[in-house]
């Protein structure tokens, strides 16, 4: 049986002395003062040790079920469901005009990823709905807003995005979902659609459904793609539900992972749904879906490692196995403890920083969000577009590599199913591939974000790094972060400079290349976070902080990242420049 204990101390760290939310002047973060936020993420974190993480192993081992056409989530899910919704846990960051708490963007990332360390499968409802509420407030006519928005905001209504069909996934073009206009303005929607996430269950008492079809006169490709919303039971004109609508699941899919969330085949037979945003430019509006679920799924790349992190490290304390090469540390005992051995700490020490460093990352994307929304600020939306690829792609990668490491703790225990270690391998294997797989969003990193506004954004972020090298000239302590960062910023600047000279003769050279530039930008980033934790690690120290071993801890292990991970960047710009030749040399009938 796993356990999970929220992170409060780490996360509250971040805001308030890395971050320093209260100084920012980002409109509502003056709130965020260290009591308030303490008093959220505390509450949070009892809810998803009490309420959520004991239905962790339930959900992964009792599943969903199709009965008669009806999904039924595990056992406690309702009820789980019923306390996030009284909590007003669903609300946070949503508008005040609709029901919401009208809290930044940033804490609700704090709070998600507490909820998705305890139960990935479960929170998966709320965070999809959030998602769907998210692209109805941007594009929705206010009739729509008025209709939907307020009862998604309490989750009494749920919301998911239908974009994959069998025949295509990323490719979207090649969609077969029709709809047809009506005479009172709605549409008929017609196909079929897959891998739908909380797609139906028993938790809420309407579903609503955002789709992307081709309506007549579109035209090919993903220019003649709309969005809609299609309900799962028609809204009359008072906001009580009406008949169901033409939307049913075909199956649920059997899945390696998140067995609580239902991932079902959806049947569009004829459904009336409603255009949301512009006809013909539906791409556009779930891209405010789609954005902020990758933003969400690179969170919770780590937030399963940290859960998985936390299982191990306890694990290593507790395991009586060998002597300490050094001497016995546990002499009343057979053996010492797993932890006492080096390659146990490096094992351990490899997820540690990583999580501490996507923690960073993530929450510092999540203000650059708010800054845009807050205060309009495009540099920050440019800075964020160019993180995002590197938030999902390299996060889950290396999560789902962390998750395997902690179960690797356990040895041949891990592999058994009691110990509940193989549930966190699993349910961070779909992060990767779910909301755009990794290969596509270092495709996108490389084919489109380094381009976009003329490179302002990277450069941008360039720029970021010297500064933050340059501010601690001079400071001996912070030598081993700044050295280290400039080496692989110059790496990655090497990398960049490889694709700008080859890529427009010889495309395949950059796209052979992306996947490493992925990982060789998600050490800089992470490296980028240590340096800047670093820093206010010894500030706190030099200031007279109480929790000295606090802050030690963090300065320890960032300098392990810095030694230990950043050294990557060498190898990824190696593979980088070794160009496409390798990559392609077999014939398709070679392989």
């Amino acid at each position: 049986m796993t356990t999970y204990t929220a992170p409060v101390k780490d996360m509250q760290f971040l805001l308030q002395n890395v971050l320093k939310v209260t100084e920012t002047g980002v409109p509502g973060y003056a709130d965020l003062d260290a009591g308030f936020t303490l008093a959220v993420l505390e509450e949070a974190g009892k809810v998803a040790a009490e309420v959520l993480a004991p239905l962790n192993a339930v959900g992964d081992r009792e599943g969903c079920v199709l009965e008669n056409g009806v999904v039924r989530t595990p056992a406690g899910f309702k009820a789980a469901f019923a306390a996030m919704k009284d909590g007003g846990w669903t609300a946070l960051d949503c508008d005040p005009a609709y029901g919401g708490q009208g809290l930044p963007y940033l804490m609700n990332s704090a709070v998600g990823e507490i909820f998705v360390s305890a139960n990935m499968a479960f929170n998966m409802y709320q965070g999809l709905t959030h998602g769907a509420y998210s692209a109805i407030h941007t594009h929705g006519t206010e009739a729509q807003k008025a209709t939907y928005l307020p009862k998604m905001v309490t989750c009494d209504w749920t919301g998911t995005m239908n974009l994959t069909e069998p025949h295509c996934g990323t490719d979207l073009g090649m969609m077969r979902t029709k709809a047809e206009p009506q005479t009172d303005g709605s549409y008929r929607l017609t196909g079929q659609k897959i891998f739908i996430s909380a797609g139906d269950h028993d938790l809420a008492d309407n579903i609503i459904h955002l789709v992307l079809a081709k309506a007549p006169g579109g035209g090919e490709g993903t220019k003649g793609i709309s969005l809609f919303i299609v309900p799962k039971y028609m809204v009359n004109a008072d906001g009580s539900l009406g008949a169901r609508n033409a939307v049913s699941v075909g199956k649920i899919e059997e899945k390696m992972g998140i067995h609580g969330n239902a991932t079902c085949v959806m049947n569009y037979d004829g459904a009336t749904g409603f255009l949301l945003g512009e006809l013909h430019k539906g791409m556009r509006a779930m891209f405010t879906m789609m954005n902020e679920a990758r933003l969400g799924v690179g969170l919770q790349g780590y937030a399963v490692a940290e859960a998985a992190y936390q299982n191990a490290v306890a694990y290593a304390k507790d395991r009586l196995q060998g002597r300490d090469v050094t001497g016995v540390k546990n002499p009343a005992g057979p053996a010492d403890p797993l932890i006492v051995h080096p390659d146990i700490r490096r094992n351990l020490m490899d997820q540690k920083s990583f999580v501490e460093g996507a923690r960073a990352l993530t929450f510092w994307g999540a203000s650059l969000i708010d800054r845009y929304h807050r205060m309009g600020d495009k540099d920050a939306d440019g800075l964020v577009g160019l993180l995002t690829p590197v938030i999902k792609g390299f996060q889950t990668d290396k999560g789902f590599e962390m998750a395997v490491q902690a179960q690797q703790i356990y040895g041949g225990h891990g592999y058994i199913e009691e110990q509940g270690m193989s549930q966190f391998v699993r349910d961070a294997r779909i992060a990767q591939i779910y909301e755009g797989a990794n290969g596509v969003q270092a495709l996108d990193l490389v084919g489109r974000k380094l381009a976009s506004d003329g490179g302002k954004p990277v450069m941008a972020f360039f720029d970021l790094v010297k500064a933050e090298c340059k501010a601690h000239e001079g400071d001996a302590r912070m030598q081993p972060f700044t050295d280290a960062l400039k080496t692989a910023s110059k790496q990655m600047q090497a990398a960049g400079m490889f694709f700008m000279q080859n890529g427009m003769k010889t495309p395949n050279a950059a796209l052979a290349g992306s996947y490493d530039f992925m990982h060789l930008m998600g050490h800089v980033c992470l490296g980028l976070m240590w340096t800047r934790m670093a820093k206010a690690a010894f500030t706190a120290l030099d200031a007279g902080a109480e929790d000295t071993p606090f802050h030690e801890t963090k300065i320890a292990t960032g300098r392990y990242y810095m030694a230990r991970q950043l050294p990557a960047c060498a190898t990824h710009l190696a593979r980088i420049e070794s160009g496409a030749e390798t990559v392609m040399a077999l014939r398709a009938e070679a392989f």
